[in-house]
């Protein structure tokens, strides 16, 4: 969500009634955690989330579906000036969780070679953010239909078709890092092909079964796999300036409030390029 400050409590220090600030997938913590005293609140096993959760009070969250929310200071962050609201409301979500593991894993060192498999929501926002860490980026896709979008469009340096033998061939052993994006059951094992010696494979993708994991491949290639989920509130604030300086964008389709059922219609059809966002304010204004 990003929207404008309209009130403040009394203690509040950070923010100020008029000016632009956003509200990602949590709006609550525990505060006094190991993982929160980290600024990693969104490992607290007490978070609440912006939705689908409850507060304290046994209150349901429902997130950006209304014209007004209150939360408290720590889980707003400021929105840059240069950041426009359509296209850096996803980052809060999408944003953070490809930069949070790329920061963690070591992912960001120029020159280095990232495979993002998967050009979705989260995979269009990796590509971007690859390079402008100075790496070299390929996409990795099982569509080959994606390959002018994700070179022409979104500025990936090549293009890899899983379901071509002779260039996943040719790509074995070439990448230092792989974010896996996909969300549906995949196999990993020619994705941990890929991975050059002490490869980074990073899964965010979150498939609705297990996936099968290969540990040969792992202990030949001193490889490593990890999982990432979103990222603190100190380390999304990061995210957004970082954005901001490169000019980094989700690229979106804004909607109005009546035009929901429909966009969900078509989401269930990967019919968004990339994501989905609702102009509460125009549309409560007509």
């Amino acid at each position: 969500m990003v929207g404008t400050v309209m009130k403040v409590g009394s203690d509040v220090k950070k923010f100020k009634v008029g000016e632009r600030v956003g509200v990602g997938v949590i709006v609550g913590s525990c505060k006094k955690c190991e993982s929160c005293q980290q600024d990693l609140e969104n490992y607290c096993p007490q978070t609440i989330f912006t939705y689908n959760s409850h507060y304290t009070d046994g209150t349901k969250t429902y997130g950006g579906y209304s014209d007004m929310i209150v939360v408290d200071e720590r889980y707003v962050l400021r929105f840059p000036d240069n950041l426009p609201s359509e296209g850096g409301a996803p980052l809060l979500c999408a944003g953070i969780t490809v930069y949070s593991p790329m920061k963690y894993y070591g992912m960001t060192e120029p020159g280095k070679h990232l495979g993002v498999a998967g050009l979705g929501g989260l995979g269009h926002v990796a590509v971007k953010m690859g390079k402008a860490f100075g790496l070299k980026v390929t996409v990795i896709s099982s569509s080959p239909k994606k390959e002018t979008e994700a070179i022409e469009r979104l500025g990936a340096d090549s293009f890899l078709v899983t379901s071509d033998p002779a260039k996943m061939k040719a790509a074995l052993g070439t990448m230092d890092y792989i974010i896996d994006t996909v969300s549906a059951v995949h196999p990993l094992l020619p994705l941990l092909s890929l991975l050059k010696l002490n490869g980074k494979l990073v899964t965010v993708g979150l498939p609705d079964k297990p996936l099968e994991l290969p540990i040969f491949p792992l202990v030949l290639g001193r490889k490593l796999v990890g999982g990432s989920d979103i990222g603190g509130m100190k380390e999304t604030q990061e995210m957004l300036d970082f954005c901001a300086k490169h000019g980094i964008t989700a690229d979106v389709e804004v909607i109005r409030m009546d035009y929901i059922n429909t966009a969900m219609e078509r989401l269930a059809k990967s019919d968004v390029r990339y994501r989905f966002v609702i102009d509460v304010a125009s549309s409560l204004s007509q």
